[in-house]
């Protein structure tokens, strides 16, 4: 007998969470190892969180768990139940945009767009995290989050002015 006819894998576990995504209550079943990343875009439809490298080096994947900056793609699913995660589609209010989609908006911010959704919750992130909101700070607190397209420079300019506005 091979050493491969001698494994025994076991079917993962199945929960029943419920995820309270941007103030909604969701009731899901999902397997042990479902991501939060996975959740929010196979399971609530909810594609503005991107998927990147799934190795929580690119942030594409950035939401807010209880106000703090996470990588949807390192999240359990079950991590994430009873908690409250914010995506890029439950920042807006009133049909108004959040000031750092504003200001991502008139520092031309981005360029293909794909990185600005995780930008945009990394940002809101920083403003609630940090008190110092100098040049050299928010590039520090960016840093988990990349541009290939290179919109750095604008992107500082962006979550600078959001500052200046106190989110």
């Amino acid at each position: 007998m091979d050493s491969l006819s001698q494994l025994s894998l076991t079917p993962a576990s199945h929960f029943d969470i419920d995820l309270i995504v941007n103030g909604t209550n969701h009731s899901l079943a999902v397997d042990s190892r479902t991501t939060l990343l996975d959740a929010l875009r196979d399971r609530l439809h909810l594609t503005g969180t991107k998927r990147g490298c799934d190795l929580g080096q690119c942030g594409a994947c950035t939401v807010l768990l209880d106000g703090r900056r996470i990588n949807a793609c390192l999240t359990l699913a079950v991590m994430a139940r009873g908690r409250a995660v914010t995506t890029i589609e439950g920042i807006a209010a009133d049909g108004e945009l959040h000031p750092m989609q504003a200001a991502f908006i008139e520092h031309d911010a981005f360029q293909c767009g794909y990185c600005t959704p995780g930008q945009i919750m990394s940002a809101i992130g920083l403003l609630t995290e940090s008190r110092n909101k100098d040049d050299a700070t928010i590039r520090e607190h960016m840093s988990g989050n990349i541009c290939r397209c290179g919109a750095y420079t604008n992107i500082v300019a962006a979550v600078r002015d959001a500052a200046a506005r106190s989110i």
